[in-house]
């Protein structure tokens, strides 16, 4: 067992005790951030298993293969979520953002572990230039799928063509924050600065469907 399976240990058990005696939507919280961490630990198996058939050393793995495989397993939750329960639309938004919020925790985490906390200010950098990545893509998939709920075919277009603009996002940060200097500084911004504007969408989505409702 390396370091990874130990990290996930570590911050998976209090999460999943934290589930067994909460309820309702706090529970519902818990356990879209604890299935954004399994699907982080699953991600990094599948991405290692693909370099390595297909012969990719991990430099170019991590900017070509693991945004596709990340994104696409941080919708599994929310797929099996919204198959087996069939949640109303006002749930989806805290669903896909806490897959997302739990993804970067333990991504963060790992990354920690393996390279140490000599430098803070770099930690800190990353800390928020990933975490916001991971709640951009998360943000962008919720907001759309509200947009395009009514319909079953437009649900279905729709959280393909935002799952190929959440992989495309991913893999420009990958690519940005690999470089050195002022462009890995660029890159790990962007999400910051994207993350407002989402944020401000949002709010503005959600008050014109308040409006209407009224």
């Amino acid at each position: 067992m390396n370091y990874i399976e130990n990290v996930f240990i570590c911050l998976a058990i209090p999460l999943f005790i934290s589930i067994i005696f909460t309820r309702s939507t706090v529970r519902l919280v818990l356990t879209f951030m604890l299935s954004g961490m399994v699907v982080c630990l699953l991600s990094s198996y599948i991405s290692t298993f693909l370099s390595g058939s297909l012969e990719i050393d991990s430099f170019t793995a991590s900017l070509t293969l693991v945004p596709i495989v990340e994104e696409l397993m941080k919708m599994v939750p929310l797929v099996l979520f919204i198959l087996l329960f069939e949640p109303d639309v006002e749930m989806l938004p805290c669903s896909v953002l806490m897959i997302a919020v739990g993804f970067a925790t333990f991504e963060n985490a790992c990354y920690l572990a393996q390279n140490g906390a000599e430098s803070f200010q770099h930690l800190l950098i990353r800390g928020f230039g990933t975490g916001a990545m991971h709640v951009v893509c998360g943000a962008l998939v919720a907001i759309g799928l509200m947009l395009l709920w009514d319909k079953l075919w437009l649900r279905m277009a729709g959280a393909l063509g935002l799952l190929v603009v959440a992989t495309t996002f991913h893999g420009v940060y990958n690519i940005l924050v690999s470089q050195k200097s002022s462009t890995a500084i660029i890159g790990y911004v962007i999400p910051m600065v994207t993350s407002v504007i989402v944020l401000i969408a949002e709010r503005k989505l959600e008050k014109n469907s308040n409006l209407r409702q009224d």
